[in-house]
């Protein structure tokens, strides 16, 4: 294989990893939305989403594999093929926890939610805006984004925390509220692991940059 055929495929599966991360940051995104509005059939449509965004992954870990296999990648391509690998699955596991949302959204049904969405939908507006600059600056190559990206994270973690002791609040006050209580307390949970898993991509970013492994959390 020639360098110039091997980076157009290299080309090819940074396009599909893209391509593959704003699907995931839409049904992110939906999920909640979703959530909001009661949309049980637009929740459904994110859990049968899933699947096509685990095929993806799939196929861009066989496209790292046959470049491995059909190719001798000098080291730097190594990191970055590598990196790849790890950074797809850290992108499908967010799209399980858009699907975790969706099931949770169908599990408590058409009802009313006992409280507004306000702090969970900010914690969601911050992880996607996270996952989306963390994949800018891996395409980019961006150490000094990948090292700053990460503080956003304590952002989810408070609110996260915020959440969590007003659903117990709602439990305190009115014990018949605990079934939809851990609902949306995990759904908060789902989100403020999404801000973790792109921490771990930023951390991606600076070993394909540098070769140095680095711990963010």
């Amino acid at each position: 294989m020639s360098r110039d055929s091997f980076d157009r495929e290299l080309h090819e599966v940074k396009r599909n990893l893209f391509q593959v991360t704003g699907e995931v940051r839409k049904n992110l995104s939906a999920s909640v939305r979703y959530l909001e509005n009661r949309d049980m059939q637009g929740a459904a449509m994110i859990i049968e989403s899933d699947e096509i965004i685990n095929l993806r992954c799939i196929e861009i870990e066989e496209q790292c594999l046959n470049i491995i296999a059909t190719q001798q990648p000098v080291a730097t391509d190594l990191r970055l093929l590598f990196s790849i690998l790890q950074i797809s699955t850290e992108i499908e596991r967010i799209g399980d926890y858009a699907k975790g949302i969706a099931r949770i959204s169908q599990k408590i049904g058409p009802g009313k939610l006992i409280k507004p969405l306000l702090s969970i939908s900010r914690m969601e507006e911050i992880a996607n805006e996270m996952l989306d600059d963390a994949i800018r600056a891996f395409t980019e190559d961006d150490e000094k984004a990948a090292r700053e990206i990460p503080a956003r994270d304590l952002q989810i973690d408070v609110l996260y925390n915020q959440v969590h002791r007003e659903l117990l609040t709602f439990i305190l006050e009115k014990p018949s509220n605990i079934e939809q209580t851990m609902m949306l307390d995990w759904v908060a949970h789902n989100i403020e692991r999404v801000g973790d898993r792109v921490v771990n991509i930023c951390e991606r970013v600076i070993f394909t940059v540098t070769g140095v492994s680095v711990d963010l959390n």
